[in-house]
């Protein structure tokens, strides 16, 4: 996604050459397919290829890449991946951080605003 999302448009070869261990074509094919059904993605025919591009804004992509993750490996729980990710070793939270979090668990525990 973030390859497309800066290129705006590529062919699979395109993606290929930008990915640091790229599979076969049709592997990187099926994984785009994937990709438009989902509705990340879209292409068009430019003579005897397709140039893929980007459905969404990268900032619903993030959104969708995130959902999954937390599905997947938070049982569907934002508390759980909240937990995990404030428990990463980096050091503690900025006023402004601690601030922007507080703000928005006030605001989803309120009035269930997902935003």
């Amino acid at each position: 996604m973030e390859i497309l999302h800066r290129r705006r448009r590529a062919s699979v070869e395109e993606i290929r050459d930008e990915l640091p261990d790229a599979s076969s074509p049709s592997s990187v094919r099926k994984l785009l397919e994937i990709m438009i059904d989902r509705g990340l993605l879209a292409r068009e025919n430019d003579g005897t290829r397709f140039l893929y591009f980007p459905a969404i804004t990268p900032e619903a992509a993030s959104r969708s890449a995130l959902k999954g993750l937390v599905r997947t490996f938070f049982n569907d729980s934002p508390g759980t991946a909240i937990a995990a990710l404030l428990d990463m070793e980096r050091g503690p939270l900025s006023d402004e951080e601690y601030r922007r979090l507080s703000e928005w668990l006030k605001r989803s525990r309120e009035h269930g605003d997902k935003r």
